[in-house]
């Protein structure tokens, strides 16, 4: 014990000692204001309304790192501000971000797919950082991705995986698989079925979700009907993209099983439940800040403005063309309080980050899992590959 304490006094006297000659080699002071731009979502209707979305979601995660990024930057005469534009629905996305583009050469990206690829499209938006911290959707990271657009937002694609590793290494090999009625619902499921299918597990069944009654009376009548002919499986997986009618599937279905996707077991990019590697302190700080729980939406914000900061601490500029590159390099890597540092994939600009696989009240895994090995980085064993990936727009 007495030699691990002196190790780590050593540790941390290295640490000082490397932060103090970098604050020295870099005594110029800097000032970044980073854009945040959210395009309201119109309210999806949905049966329960047990779970309202905060109203400025995402935003006070950016908050919370433009505070974290002072706290370190003080150290370096670095300052930080953050310049937060919300629009509604129907709002002009694209004047608003000429506007805002000509303020700052960094934007934070909360919005659809269409408006993010509308964003990155702009004369304006030549060589500027955009980071999608709102969307999934694997297009954005193949077909149309865009060089100058990032991702902190958890890939749909690495969330599927993630499940798949944890359903696998449980044995629970045979899904029935229940499809909401939306097109979400359904690109979705299609996320599934390919997921299982990379890591060898079988959609046995599945059945879609077309019931209209209240499930709060409704619920243990319709749901036992809906899975009664699944044929033998071990999981219910639920393909529910507005988290509609998925709180009502477990506990009612005609065989007693688990349920995942969608309720029960889901893989997210953050969660309240998650307790380790310090993430109970950046949950606490963010309750202190805002007085809720942080949503992966809020994690997303905030892992996009934290890499800025590391970037602008790493390299000591706040040229948006030497941030960029550094954010692709090797050398970037950012603490994420998940247990391995988080990076940005060279091919398609997505972060490769742990993806946890939780429950209501506790945190049942972290993928990739022992095991899924790769030759680069194991978190590559989440998402599209490189090989596979069909964006050419970062030149890899």
């Amino acid at each position: 014990m007495t030699h691990m304490r002196r190790a780590i006094r050593v540790a941390a006297f290295g640490m000082l000692c490397a932060l103090c000659a970098q604050a020295g080699a870099q005594a110029a002071e800097l000032d970044l204001t980073i854009g945040y731009l959210r395009l309201e979502e119109p309210a999806h209707p949905v049966l329960s309304g047990l779970d309202p979305v905060p109203a400025r979601r995402g935003i006070e995660g950016a908050e919370l790192a433009i505070s974290d990024n002072q706290t370190t930057g003080g150290f370096l005469g670095h300052s930080y501000a953050l310049d937060v534009v919300s629009l509604a629905p129907e709002a002009d996305v694209l004047a608003a971000a000429r506007d805002m583009l000509d303020k700052t050469r960094v934007v934070v990206l909360d919005m659809t797919a269409e408006a993010a690829l509308a964003v990155a499209d702009l004369a304006e938006a030549k060589g500027a950082i955009l980071i999608n911290a709102a969307n999934g959707d694997a297009a954005l990271r193949g077909v149309s991705c865009r060089a100058n657009l990032l991702h902190t937002a958890l890939e749909d694609d690495m969330a599927a995986d993630a499940l798949m590793q944890v359903l696998l290494s449980k044995r629970w090999t045979k899904l029935a698989m229940i499809v909401g009625p939306t097109d979400e619902d359904g690109v979705r499921a299609q996320t599934y079925r390919q997921a299982a299918q990379k890591f060898g597990l079988k959609i046995v069944s599945e059945a879609t979700w077309t019931f209209d009654s209240d499930l709060r009376r409704a619920a243990s009548r319709e749901v036992p009907l809906l899975t009664q002919g699944f044929k033998s499986h071990d999981v219910v997986l639920i393909a529910d993209a507005h988290d509609d009618f998925a709180r009502y599937i477990e506990h009612n279905t005609w065989e007693p099983r688990p349920v995942a996707g969608g309720g029960g077991l889901t893989a997210v990019a953050w969660a309240p439940v998650i307790e380790q590697w310090g993430a109970a302190q950046l949950q606490s700080r963010f309750t202190d800040l805002t007085g809720r729980v942080m949503t992966s939406r809020d994690y997303a914000a905030w892992a996009a403005v934290r890499a800025v900061g590391e970037a602008v601490t790493r390299t000591g500029s706040t040229e948006a063309a030497v941030l960029h590159d550094y954010l692709l390099s090797d050398g970037f890597e950012l603490a994420g309080f998940q247990g391995r540092p988080l990076s940005f994939r060279n091919w398609n600009g997505q972060m490769r980050q742990p993806v946890p696989v939780v429950n209501a009240h506790a945190q049942v895994a972290a993928a990739p899992l022992d095991g899924f090995e790769h030759p680069r980085n194991p978190l590559d064993t989440l998402g599209t590959d490189q090989a596979e990936s069909e964006c050419h727009a970062f030149g890899e």
